[in-house]
């Protein structure tokens, strides 16, 4: 019982001191942070870029390929770590809020969780995953009878089994290993107390091929959703439609300032904008969509819930004057999050607008490790 449970054990729990570090399809990013006073200071921080191949449909393709790529990224980052705390895709996860009942004691409740609730909510065999719970506060059911809401957390076992082994390969103790929206929700968790428990927050994660998204109330993930479209399907329609050949690098990407232009223009083509610009807005029009269904679909099973923000996150997030263009596209206030603010993070280089968005989870990992 206690081995399906270990990869995960430490999702919640505070650990020693290590690195944080991002692997998704295009890029490997290492942070480490450091206690300075009241506050934090930001003493590494290093991306190396993760070519072709490695990464299938954001799945890890190449195992060995990938340690040889963080073996060398750790070797140019020139940290000295042996732990590290890392995050599988939201995609990868079944994420859960299960009411219990609230007179179990902790023995109890585990047997229950791990036993028997989890198998009423996994679209899997329960021998094939590693989970984690937390409790959470307590409420009243609609019979008056006091429960209190778990939060359960689970991946295949096949999914962390690949993670464990690429870092053992590469020479590291995975000592954290946890859901990558976690991580940016622990970055941003100062600005997400700002919301009521009737207020939601839709965190947008605009990442290489797919976009996470989470509906978060009280800090808590109530609903998770992933959407095909990233950073590298908005760039290969501006490349196609301007004839520049498709890249992974998505540098012409972050070097655009999305037009205020109106919704209806846009629909109708009559913008007098370059066929670029108009193709990426095409395609941002279609997020934008995919965003509206997520959220009317959690609000029609949600009583007297609002939507109070959107937060842009991810490679995608600081793109410049996406916050107003959802903003007018959806009719609800949205802002790119910009991590190194959210933690009063200090830094020896200043790190571009455009790039701070895409911190948010390797900064979160990091966090774990001070």
């Amino acid at each position: 019982m206690t081995s399906i449970f270990n990869p995960l054990k430490s999702l919640f729990s505070k650990r020693t001191k290590g690195i944080g570090l991002e692997i998704a399809p295009e890029r490997i990013n290492i942070a480490q942070i450091r206690k300075q006073g009241q506050g934090y200071k930001l003493t590494t921080l290093h991306s190396t870029e993760v070519p072709d191949g490695i990464f299938q449909e954001g799945k890890i393709a190449d195992a060995p390929g990938l340690a040889d790529l963080i073996q060398s990224a750790i070797a140019d980052s020139k940290v000295k770590a042996e732990n590290v705390a890392t995050a599988v895709p939201m995609r990868e996860a079944v994420i859960r809020l299960i009411p219990v009942p609230a007179e179990l004691d902790d023995k109890e409740l585990r047997e229950m969780v791990l036993n028997h609730e989890a198998g009423l909510y996994l679209p899997y065999p329960r021998e094939e995953v590693d989970l984690d719970y937390q409790k959470l506060g307590f409420f009243d059911d609609e019979d008056g009878i006091q429960k209190v809401q778990v939060l359960l957390v689970a991946t295949r076992r096949e999914v962390t089994d690949i993670y464990l082994e690429t870092f053992k390969e590469a020479g590291l103790h995975i000592d954290v290993l946890e859901i990558n929206s976690f991580a940016l929700i622990r970055t941003i968790r100062e600005q997400l107390r700002q919301f009521g428990s009737r207020e939601a927050a839709v965190l947008v994660d605009i990442e290489f091929d797919s976009t996470e998204i989470a509906i978060i109330v009280d800090g808590v993930p109530q609903f998770n959703r992933t959407v095909p479209i990233g950073t590298f399907q908005l760039q290969s329609a501006l490349s196609r439609a301007m004839n520049l050949p498709i890249s992974r690098n998505t540098e012409l990407l972050q070097g655009m300032t999305i037009p205020n232009t109106p919704v209806d223009s846009v629909r109708t083509g009559a913008t007098g904008i370059n066929p670029g610009m108009a193709a990426l807005i095409r395609v941002l029009g279609e997020l934008a969509d995919e965003l509206r269904r997520s959220i009317d679909f959690y609000l029609n099973q949600s009583e007297n819930l609002e939507v109070a923000q959107l937060l842009l996150a991810g490679p995608g997030g600081g793109i410049g004057q996406l916050d107003e263009f959802f903003t007018q596209r959806l009719s609800l206030p949205t802002t790119q999050v910009d991590p190194v603010a959210a933690l009063s993070l200090e830094v020896d280089q200043e790190i571009p607008p455009v790039q701070r968005p895409g911190l948010g989870i390797v900064l979160g990992l990091g966090l774990r490790e001070v």
